[in-house]
């Protein structure tokens, strides 16, 4: 079985989830939550028809704009460590935003999750939040994010300035191949936590994200609290709220694949301990989406391969590769980099290769200048 089959289009295994949990680097009452302040300067909001879309946003504001898409069930934060390290090493701008239904993104119809609609809303959001002039654009989607933005670039009628594409980990051949066994995937991870380390815990533990500082800040924007509907990320920078404190704590989380058993008391964090308000389930139900699920790779590999942009496609796995990708590959249509010992969420389980991978690709094509800290790497890129 393939790489994409075994780790899916949305993150973890398609499979019940190994026995053997991750090593985690620290305990588990430190796996507290992360702000996403601590790597983003500016989060903002954007209306567009009735419809709100959170953005977050670091850099040059006078260089050329990284725009950044996340996979299905992911967030925005999915590219928070990554941010900080690109613009670290390049003189340029990123805004990672939170699609349709995910994150802090609310829409008249969150359920709307057609690739034309994600297609309009991003556009729309660029046009909207650049409407004087509009500065060069470089594409960059992870998954399902990845499969937008082929599809923006090749939309003829976005007049957006694109001159750079970037995809991680995403094919069509796989893709589609890897539908049949989503639901299962889904079904197999727990519907709900009893606290925002709870949650981070097992997303680490599972293998959903490798990274534990990238765990820390993205996985709580991926879930929200049941009773009151609050994003996690949302709910942990709030101040603490005047509720009896937990007295005893636990050193191993406890969850099951219906609920989180135990409480917990948060460890020495830089947010302040609370008591959860209630038990937490995903933000969004992967489940109820599978209609879109063939229209957003349908096409996928075509459309890459015609989009005249320069174009990197980051894998996984060199298996991940389809017959039009492999022919075109050969043909130097698009870079290629294999990254070793990460899994799907590419950018958050080694986002410093990511970023040097990225800042290089931008200053060979002259799209962005380097600062002091850029590294020229020599990678063995496939072309």
């Amino acid at each position: 079985m393939s790489h994409i089959n075994k780790y899916g289009l949305l993150g973890g295994n398609f499979k019940k989830p190994p026995q053997r949990k991750t090593r985690l680097n620290r305990s588990y009452e430190e796996l507290t939550p992360i702000s996403w302040s601590e790597y983003f300067e500016f989060k903002r909001f954007v209306d567009i028809d009735g419809n709100r879309f959170a953005t977050y946003s670091l850099g040059n504001v006078e260089s050329v704009l990284i725009v950044l898409l996340h996979g299905g069930g992911f967030n925005a934060l999915t590219w928070s460590l990554f941010a900080k390290y690109l613009v670290k090493q390049c003189e340029c701008q990123v805004l990672a935003i939170d699609l349709r239904g995910h994150g802090n993104s609310f829409t008249t119809d969150d359920n709307d999750l057609s690739m034309t609609t994600f297609t309009n809303d991003i556009i729309s959001l660029l046009r909207k939040s650049y409407p004087d002039k509009m500065p060069s654009i470089v594409l960059m989607g992870h998954s399902l994010g990845g499969a937008i933005a082929v599809n923006i670039a090749s939309t003829e009628e976005s007049d957006l300035p694109i001159i750079g594409l970037v995809v991680i980990d995403v094919v069509e051949g796989s893709a589609m191949e890897s539908l049949a066994s989503m639901q299962s995937f889904l079904r197999s991870r727990p519907k709900s936590f009893k606290s925002l380390t709870d949650a981070i815990s097992w997303g680490m533990g599972n293998g959903h994200i490798k990274n534990e500082e990238s765990a820390r800040v993205s996985i709580p924007g991926q879930i929200k609290n049941i009773a009151t509907g609050k994003l996690g990320t949302d709910e942990f920078e709030e101040p603490a709220i005047d509720t009896p404190v937990l007295t005893e704590a636990i050193s191993e989380p406890q969850y099951s694949i219906d609920s989180i058993k135990e409480d917990e008391e948060f460890g020495a964090s830089s947010i302040p301990s609370k008591k959860p308000l209630g038990n937490y389930t995903w933000r969004i139900d992967l489940c109820k989406t599978e209609k879109h699920w063939p229209g957003w790779f349908q096409g996928l590999s075509k459309k890459f391969l015609s989009i005249h942009a320069q174009k990197l496609l980051l894998l996984a796995n060199i298996d991940r590769m389809d017959r039009d990708l492999t022919v075109g590959q050969m043909q130097g249509k698009f870079e290629m980099q294999v990254l070793p010992r990460v899994g799907h969420a590419v950018q958050e389980d080694d986002p410093e290769k990511v970023a040097s991978i990225l800042s290089n690709f931008l200053v060979r094509n002259k799209f962005a200048n380097p600062t002091g800290d850029f590294v020229r790497a020599f990678f063995h890129y496939l072309y």
